[in-house]
């Protein structure tokens, strides 16, 4: 079959879009308002893109009646982030963390989530989380017509629990993260070594 875009509706183009481009990595951000209130929320429309300068890029959208997500607000206000990687084991405080609340409100309370200092100037990190980021708003993307604006994030430093480095010297790595699957969610699942170029 054969979909072109122009002729569907966007939540159409979400859904053939969100299915065939799979996995996606999930960014679990912690950012603070100005006022001090911890937010915590999952995007999965998120992938590194760049080592130099070093940055990611996540699209976070607005609320249906046009306000920015909290993220988005505290972000242009704060101008940085942590960024985290879910482990499976905390599907269950991270989904629910996509559930809207009113500003001033702050998941961690609300589902337990439980945050640590880890890099100075910059919200904490999710405790159990097998690596976050700390990053600076670096750029946001107009996208013309879109409800979601692509924010570029720049990484400062992170972090990795001992576990998920497999070889320090080489900086090899392994961290069982969660990702989307269309509407699912999946774990990393059998690993296939590159076949050697001949």
């Amino acid at each position: 079959m054969l979909y072109e875009y122009d002729r569907l509706e966007a939540s159409d183009r979400y859904k053939l879009m969100a299915q065939s481009v799979v996995p996606r990595p999930i960014a679990w951000i912690v950012t603070e308002s100005e006022g001090g209130v911890l937010n915590v929320a999952p995007f999965s429309y998120f992938t590194p893109l760049s080592s130099e300068p070093p940055t990611l890029i996540v699209s976070v959208g607005h609320r249906p009646d046009g306000r920015p997500k909290d993220t988005l607000r505290n972000l242009r206000e704060r101008g940085r982030c942590t960024l985290c990687l879910p482990a499976s084991e905390q599907i269950v405080a991270m989904h629910y963390s996509s559930k809207p609340l009113e500003p001033g409100e702050g998941e961690a309370e609300r589902f337990g989530i439980e945050l640590t200092e880890f890099y100075p100037g910059f919200p904490p990190r999710i405790e159990g989380a097998p690596t976050a980021f700390a990053c600076r708003l670096l750029q946001e993307v107009d996208l013309p017509g879109s409800k979601t604006r692509p924010l570029i994030l720049e990484i400062v430093a992170q972090y990795l629990e001992d576990a998920c480095v497999t070889d320090p010297e080489r900086l090899r790595l392994h961290c069982e993260t969660l990702a989307r699957v269309g509407a699912a969610y999946a774990r990393m699942g059998e690993k296939i070594e590159a076949p050697k170029i001949p």
